[in-house]
């Protein structure tokens, strides 16, 4: 029977360190979860209260009806994959992927048939006599994978597993494990300082920082609508600007924008994020007929970067560096130039709006 994983205001110190603070959070069955953040904000010490490794301070942990709160890893039933793999080097794919089933003493005959479904599975068939040692990185990491589902865990959970991994592999490895999760119906927990991973491979993504859950909610919310200045520099990249209201404007410089929320913020001070990708270049993403004047600036290009699919473009505005970002395809059309003058749109409602500006982080 599906049954929610329920966090009930979990909370984890270490000395005077607040490392998980309050935390409450439902997952429900069959869905993935990515823990998102960058690093010390609380996110590997969660998964470990959820898998058993740690133990919170203060708060709940159940799954279904049942409490987990002194419960024992072992007695979870959580498949656990880490970033090291962590597979036994005497032992060969086909006796790794079997581990967990020997240790539940199941029958030989259903173990053998659970192990070639899994090597099937994860196109591990023909290595099932080869030692890690003989694996490439990327192989072995599904092994580690193949290992954790055999015992058909009621849920999986991932401490970035693939940050080992270079690029290419990590992508491939992505959309083995959403594809997984798909045909198995499986809960999942995933966690990241990736945001191209949760956000390409989660149904809901939690951002946290400094032991708390700052948003929750889908990919497109989390990127479309952040809710904070650090949510919107973290997740994706932003464009920031300081400035202050005056007549249901923000005077930026000698610039004065229309924004759409400009009414979240009920004091004279304001800070504006927009993405690189929702700046328009007028004649060539959008005709100047299209757009409200006062949000039209000209600037110089210092710097054009082609990045494949996306040219970045880096221009200055107000002593201020700032990216602009197009397609290929538009750029082709009209190619910008270093050193070129161009005339940048702002649309009113691709400004997000705060009342606080987040600290960088070290």
């Amino acid at each position: 029977m599906s049954k929610n994983l329920v966090l009930k205001n979990i909370s984890k110190s270490f000395g005077s360190l607040i490392a998980v603070d309050n935390v409450n959070l439902t997952v429900a069955p069959g869905e993935f979860v990515c823990f998102l953040g960058p690093s010390g904000c609380g996110k590997t010490t969660l998964l470990r209260i959820i898998t058993g490794f740690e133990f919170q301070t203060s708060g709940d942990i159940s799954y279904g009806d049942k409490n987990l709160n002194n419960v024992i890893p072992q007695k979870r039933d959580f498949g656990i994959v880490f970033q090291s793999y962590a597979l036994f080097p005497n032992m060969t794919v086909s006796q790794n992927i079997a581990f967990g089933l020997t240790m539940r003493k199941m029958p030989q005959n259903l173990l053998n048939k659970r192990v070639d479904e899994m090597l099937e599975l994860m196109g591990l068939t023909e290595w099932k006599a080869h030692y890690p040692s003989q694996l490439s990185g990327g192989q072995q990491q599904r092994v580690a994978l193949a290992r954790a589902i055999a015992i058909k865990p009621n849920v999986l959970l991932l401490d970035e597993p693939l940050s080992a991994l270079d690029a290419k592999i990590r992508v491939r490895l992505r959309a083995v494990i959403k594809r997984l999760q798909h045909e198995l119906g499986i809960t999942m927990i995933y966690v990241t300082h990736d945001q191209e991973e949760a956000l390409s491979m989660a149904d809901r993504v939690v951002v946290m920082r400094e032991g708390q859950l700052r948003q929750v909610g889908s990919p497109w919310e989390i990127y479309k609508h952040p809710k904070t200045s650090f949510i919107a520099e973290f997740v994706g990249t932003s464009n920031f600007y300081e400035g202050h209201i005056k007549d249901s404007h923000v005077i930026y410089g000698k610039y004065s924008f229309e924004v759409s929320e400009i009414d979240k913020v009920d004091s004279e001070k304001i800070y504006l994020a927009i993405r690189p990708e929702d700046i328009e270049i007028v004649g060539t993403t959008i005709a100047s007929d299209e757009c409200v004047a006062s949000n039209i600036v000209e600037v110089r290009t210092e710097l054009v970067t082609f990045l494949g699919a996306v040219v970045s473009i880096t221009v200055n505005l107000e002593g201020k560096e700032m990216i602009v970002d197009i397609a290929q395809k538009e750029f082709a059309k009209k190619p910008v130039k270093e050193k070129e003058s161009l005339y940048l749109y702002f649309p009113p409602d691709a400004f997000h709006v705060y009342s606080e500006i987040f600290k960088k982080l070290i």
